[in-house]
């Protein structure tokens, strides 16, 4: 029989047989490919990375794009999550015997804010954003750090330390802080202690520079205008950062794996008890509908929005980012696309339903214009959750990822010091009205004058 009839036939036959012909189902969209159609970016892209047992280069990636072209290597506004950069900068002063986590402000950076702030609020309060210092305001004019600083605290009253309130005030206080104890920039220090060491050569903080280094896209707002150009200065210790995809994977790695930080360092990094388990220092997890607990941080600024997770112990992880600050309804995309890294479905199974985009019915309504975090869960993470051990991999055996922890301390004789066993709970993340990632940000529209403090 020709093929022709053939294609004739066996429709006639599935007909009369009672049966019909219809097209194989389609592939639903990829988490990323929803963040275009669905969240209204311009385009996204993301990187995926899994590290071996013997702590060799990345084992695996995956890079993903869709929309516009957006380049593997492309430099980006990274926003808040400058703030793990600079926690990982406080707590090494703190392994140092540089810094004590528990003084005064007024005891290590004297003048820094006023009384009484300056004798109720330490720095384990500022890394925990529970401080109780007010967030930064909408300055009338462009203004740096310090003078952002002075706004917040003289348009809002401060409030007594130990609930949870996320607040960028915190980070550009520790900034100043890391200013006082060394002699150096918290921008000099990160630098010295972190990008240099771990060779992150696509990562940077611009200061005045309101240009990306190249390569680089574009950046859009809400409303479609190109908002590339940017003066990040007001930002600074709590959003400055510009990084890439692969930079930002590999530092969340390094961090989590125990590259940079000691054993108690490392401890005190990951206690979210704290913040009644929605923060540790400079990053959070997210417990997720499989068990697995993720840990990282989000940012945005304007033109720019972006999500590191990793899991505990620093093998799996993944960023991805947006060309825009704007993504509605931003948190359902954001943990579907985190559901489908670390939960995906085994031997082509459904998805559970609790890992689809839902809508949070015990969210607080939102507070701030532009922010965003993952849901809030409470709850203890599971035992595969948590580090194991790796006895193939002593300290330091990682190619192109060397053991930076306490270099200072090695070189000046000093024992790190001790800090207080972990007891927070794994899970949970800012509330989305507390959390506010790093929404702040002066825009330089090359077509006109104007600026926009959002």
């Amino acid at each position: 029989m020709s093929k022709f009839r053939t294609r004739l036939v066996v429709p006639l036959v599935l007909a009369i047989c009672g049966l019909t012909v219809s097209d194989p189902p389609a592939t639903p969209p990829s988490a990323l490919t929803r963040l275009v159609t669905a969240g209204g970016a311009p385009a996204a892209a993301l990187l995926s990375e899994t590290y071996g047992e013997a702590y060799g280069a990345s084992s695996t990636a995956r890079f993903e794009t869709t929309g516009p072209a957006i380049g593997r290597a492309d430099h980006f506004r990274a926003g808040s999550l400058t703030k793990t950069f600079v926690a990982t900068v406080v707590l090494q002063l703190a392994a140092e015997r540089r810094l004590d986590l528990d003084a005064p402000v007024a005891a290590v950076a004297p003048g820094l804010l006023p009384p009484p702030l300056d004798r109720r609020v330490t720095a384990r309060r500022l890394l925990t954003h529970t401080s109780g210092l007010p967030d930064l305001t909408r300055p009338s004019s462009p203004a740096v750090p310090p003078e952002g600083l002075r706004a917040a605290l003289g348009s809002r009253t401060a409030k007594p330390p130990g609930a949870f309130a996320y607040a960028n005030t915190n980070y550009v206080v520790l900034g100043r802080i890391v200013e006082h104890v060394t002699g150096r920039s918290y921008a000099s220090e990160v630098r010295r202690r972190v990008i240099v060491p771990l060779g992150l050569d696509g990562t940077s903080f611009p200061g005045a520079r309101t240009d990306l280094p190249a390569p680089h896209g574009r950046g859009y707002d809400s409303a479609g205008r190109d908002v590339t150009a940017l003066d990040p200065r007001v930002a600074g210790a709590a959003g400055e950062l510009v990084s890439t995809l692969a930079d930002l994977n590999r530092f969340y790695s390094a961090l989590l794996d125990g590259r940079l930080l000691a054993p108690p360092q490392r401890a005190a990094l990951l206690d979210t008890s704290a913040a009644q388990g929605r923060y540790g220092m400079g990053l959070f997890p997210t417990l997720l509908s499989c068990g697995v607990t993720v840990w990282g941080h989000n940012g945005r600024i304007p033109g720019s929005y972006v999500r590191t997770a990793a899991t505990r112990d620093g093998r799996h992880v993944l960023t991805f980012r947006a060309n825009t600050d704007t993504l509605s309804p931003g948190p359902p995309l954001e943990r579907a696309l985190l559901e489908a890294e670390f939960c995906p479905p085994k031997d082509g199974a459904t998805p559970p339903a609790d890992a689809r985009p839902q809508a949070r019915s015990d969210a607080p309504p939102t507070t701030h214009a532009r922010t965003e975090a993952p849901p809030t869960t409470h709850a203890q993470a599971p035992p595969d959750a948590r580090p194991r051990a790796r006895p193939d991999a002593p300290p330091g055996t990682r190619p192109g990822v060397p053991d930076v922890r306490g270099r200072d301390t090695r070189a000046s004789g000093q024992r790190p010091c001790a800090t207080a066993p972990y007891s927070g709970t794994m899970s949970g993340a800012p509330s989305r009205a507390a959390s506010a990632v790093w929404s702040s940000g002066w825009r330089c529209d090359s077509r006109s004058a104007s600026t926009r403090f959002s």
